[in-house]
Protein backbone atom coordinates (compact mmCIF):
# COMPACT_ATOMS: atom_id res chain seq x y z
CA UNK A 1 0.00 0.00 0.00
CA UNK A 2 1.28 3.09 -0.81
CA UNK A 3 0.42 6.73 -2.06
CA UNK A 4 2.70 7.27 -4.51
CA UNK A 5 2.56 6.16 -8.43
CA UNK A 6 4.31 3.02 -9.39
CA UNK A 7 6.00 1.95 -12.76
CA UNK A 8 7.49 -1.23 -13.84
CA UNK A 9 10.20 -1.00 -17.02
CA UNK A 10 10.06 -4.29 -18.39
CA UNK A 11 14.00 -3.72 -20.14
CA UNK A 12 16.24 -6.03 -21.81
CA UNK A 13 18.32 -8.13 -19.12
CA UNK A 14 15.08 -7.71 -16.23
CA UNK A 15 13.94 -11.14 -14.81
CA UNK A 16 10.18 -10.36 -14.66
CA UNK A 17 9.44 -13.92 -13.76
CA UNK A 18 6.88 -15.92 -10.93
CA UNK A 19 6.74 -13.96 -7.79
CA UNK A 20 8.67 -11.41 -9.58
CA UNK A 21 6.18 -11.06 -12.23
CA UNK A 22 3.65 -9.81 -9.37
CA UNK A 23 5.44 -6.66 -9.32
CA UNK A 24 4.53 -5.86 -13.02
CA UNK A 25 0.35 -6.23 -11.73
CA UNK A 26 0.82 -4.41 -8.28
CA UNK A 27 2.11 -1.49 -10.14
CA UNK A 28 -0.18 1.57 -12.04
CA UNK A 29 1.74 0.78 -15.39
CA UNK A 30 4.15 -1.41 -16.58
CA UNK A 31 6.11 -0.88 -20.06
CA UNK A 32 8.69 -3.22 -21.74
CA UNK A 33 11.02 -3.12 -24.19
CA UNK A 34 10.12 -4.77 -27.90
CA UNK A 35 12.84 -5.74 -30.40
CA UNK A 36 16.40 -4.92 -30.22
CA UNK A 37 17.60 -1.48 -29.12
CA UNK A 38 20.53 -0.14 -30.97
CA UNK A 39 23.49 -0.84 -29.01
CA UNK A 40 21.93 -3.16 -26.48
CA UNK A 41 23.15 -6.66 -26.48
CA UNK A 42 20.89 -7.68 -23.43
CA UNK A 43 18.96 -10.74 -23.78
CA UNK A 44 15.44 -10.12 -24.66
CA UNK A 45 12.84 -8.84 -22.14
CA UNK A 46 10.50 -11.01 -21.00
CA UNK A 47 7.55 -12.38 -18.68
CA UNK A 48 7.53 -15.47 -17.35
CA UNK A 49 4.60 -17.01 -15.13
CA UNK A 50 4.69 -19.46 -13.13
CA UNK A 51 1.30 -21.12 -11.08
CA UNK A 52 2.44 -18.49 -8.03
CA UNK A 53 1.03 -15.90 -10.13
CA UNK A 54 -2.71 -18.00 -10.01
CA UNK A 55 -3.67 -17.68 -6.24
CA UNK A 56 -0.75 -18.16 -3.69
CA UNK A 57 -0.31 -14.75 -3.28
CA UNK A 58 -4.40 -13.35 -3.06
CA UNK A 59 -4.86 -9.40 -2.42
CA UNK A 60 -6.99 -8.08 0.02
CA UNK A 61 -9.84 -8.57 -2.43
CA UNK A 62 -9.49 -12.31 -1.79
CA UNK A 63 -8.42 -12.27 -5.89
CA UNK A 64 -4.71 -12.99 -7.32
CA UNK A 65 -3.41 -9.69 -8.99
CA UNK A 66 -4.27 -11.01 -12.64
CA UNK A 67 -7.82 -12.13 -11.39
CA UNK A 68 -8.29 -8.25 -9.96
CA UNK A 69 -6.68 -6.98 -13.55
CA UNK A 70 -8.92 -9.10 -15.63
CA UNK A 71 -11.96 -8.45 -13.39
CA UNK A 72 -15.14 -9.83 -15.16
CA UNK A 73 -12.43 -11.39 -17.94
CA UNK A 74 -12.11 -14.84 -17.00
CA UNK A 75 -11.40 -16.22 -20.23
CA UNK A 76 -8.21 -13.85 -19.54
CA UNK A 77 -7.21 -15.22 -16.65
CA UNK A 78 -7.35 -18.56 -18.22
CA UNK A 79 -5.44 -17.28 -21.24
CA UNK A 80 -2.65 -16.39 -18.71
CA UNK A 81 -2.40 -19.58 -17.12
CA UNK A 82 -1.95 -21.70 -20.39
CA UNK A 83 1.03 -19.63 -20.93
CA UNK A 84 2.95 -20.65 -17.57
CA UNK A 85 6.81 -21.53 -18.20
CA UNK A 86 6.84 -19.70 -21.30
CA UNK A 87 9.04 -16.24 -21.94
CA UNK A 88 6.92 -13.88 -23.29
CA UNK A 89 8.81 -11.57 -25.20
CA UNK A 90 6.92 -7.89 -25.68
CA UNK A 91 4.13 -8.77 -28.21
CA UNK A 92 2.84 -11.92 -26.14
CA UNK A 93 2.97 -10.19 -23.39
CA UNK A 94 1.01 -7.50 -24.82
CA UNK A 95 -1.31 -9.47 -26.23
CA UNK A 96 -1.92 -11.55 -22.85
CA UNK A 97 -2.81 -8.22 -21.15
CA UNK A 98 0.12 -8.73 -19.27
CA UNK A 99 1.56 -5.33 -19.75
CA UNK A 100 0.51 -1.68 -19.69
CA UNK A 101 2.72 -1.11 -23.28
CA UNK A 102 5.33 -2.31 -25.52
CA UNK A 103 7.54 0.54 -26.63
CA UNK A 104 9.92 0.21 -29.06
CA UNK A 105 13.55 2.19 -29.11
CA UNK A 106 12.61 5.07 -31.22
CA UNK A 107 9.49 5.60 -28.12
CA UNK A 108 11.17 4.27 -24.90
CA UNK A 109 12.56 7.22 -23.36
CA UNK A 110 9.73 9.65 -24.47
CA UNK A 111 6.98 7.92 -23.51
CA UNK A 112 8.57 7.32 -20.42
CA UNK A 113 9.34 10.96 -19.55
CA UNK A 114 5.56 11.46 -20.32
CA UNK A 115 3.93 9.64 -17.85
CA UNK A 116 6.49 10.53 -15.32
CA UNK A 117 5.73 14.10 -16.20
CA UNK A 118 1.87 13.40 -16.29
CA UNK A 119 1.84 11.91 -12.48
CA UNK A 120 4.53 14.79 -11.39
CA UNK A 121 1.66 17.03 -12.29
CA UNK A 122 -1.09 15.68 -10.51
CA UNK A 123 -2.49 17.26 -6.94
CA UNK A 124 -0.35 14.50 -4.72
CA UNK A 125 -3.82 14.02 -2.53
CA UNK A 126 -5.62 13.69 -5.93
CA UNK A 127 -2.79 10.79 -6.59
CA UNK A 128 -3.25 9.25 -3.32
CA UNK A 129 -7.19 8.66 -4.09
CA UNK A 130 -6.22 7.29 -7.50
CA UNK A 131 -4.04 4.83 -6.52
CA UNK A 132 -6.16 3.45 -3.60
CA UNK A 133 -8.85 3.05 -5.97
CA UNK A 134 -6.33 1.40 -8.40
CA UNK A 135 -5.08 -0.88 -5.87
CA UNK A 136 -8.62 -1.57 -4.53
CA UNK A 137 -10.96 -3.05 -7.32
CA UNK A 138 -12.98 -5.99 -7.36
CA UNK A 139 -15.04 -7.32 -4.90
CA UNK A 140 -15.31 -5.75 -1.45
CA UNK A 141 -13.89 -7.01 2.02
CA UNK A 142 -12.95 -5.58 5.45
CA UNK A 143 -10.18 -4.62 3.97
CA UNK A 144 -10.74 -3.49 1.22
CA UNK A 145 -13.39 -1.02 3.14
CA UNK A 146 -10.51 -0.32 5.69
CA UNK A 147 -7.77 0.93 3.50
CA UNK A 148 -8.93 1.46 -0.29
CA UNK A 149 -12.11 3.85 0.92
CA UNK A 150 -11.85 4.75 4.34
CA UNK A 151 -8.09 5.70 5.05
CA UNK A 152 -7.14 6.86 1.83
CA UNK A 153 -10.84 9.21 1.30
CA UNK A 154 -11.46 9.98 5.19
CA UNK A 155 -8.21 10.41 5.97
CA UNK A 156 -5.69 11.14 3.43
CA UNK A 157 -7.77 13.34 1.28
CA UNK A 158 -10.66 15.04 3.24
CA UNK A 159 -8.49 16.29 6.14
CA UNK A 160 -5.84 17.56 4.30
CA UNK A 161 -5.60 21.41 3.33
CA UNK A 162 -5.25 20.55 -0.34
CA UNK A 163 -8.72 19.38 0.33
CA UNK A 164 -10.23 21.67 3.09
CA UNK A 165 -8.03 24.59 3.59
CA UNK A 166 -9.06 28.30 2.27
CA UNK A 167 -7.78 27.65 -0.81
CA UNK A 168 -8.17 23.68 -1.51
CA UNK A 169 -10.20 21.78 -3.95
CA UNK A 170 -13.28 20.86 -1.70
CA UNK A 171 -13.60 24.88 -0.62
CA UNK A 172 -13.35 26.10 -4.65
CA UNK A 173 -15.40 23.26 -6.22
CA UNK A 174 -18.23 24.30 -8.69
CA UNK A 175 -16.73 27.63 -8.68
CA UNK A 176 -14.69 27.17 -11.68
CA UNK A 177 -11.60 28.13 -10.13
CA UNK A 178 -8.95 25.74 -9.27
CA UNK A 179 -7.65 24.76 -5.83
CA UNK A 180 -4.41 25.50 -4.97
CA UNK A 181 -2.27 22.63 -3.27
CA UNK A 182 1.12 22.23 -2.03
CA UNK A 183 2.58 19.75 -4.64
CA UNK A 184 5.30 18.78 -1.83
CA UNK A 185 2.80 16.72 0.35
CA UNK A 186 1.93 13.20 0.02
Amino acid sequence: MTSRSLAALVEHGSCYAGVLAEILFAVDRSYMMEDEFEGDNRPTATVTLSESNFGRYPMGNDLTRLETRFLGEPESVDKAKAAIGEALEAEEADELGLVTMILDDIDWDDEIRIFMEERASFSPDAMTGMEANLRFAGPETMETRIFGRLTAWQNWIFNRPNAVGEDGALQRYGTGVRGEYNMERV
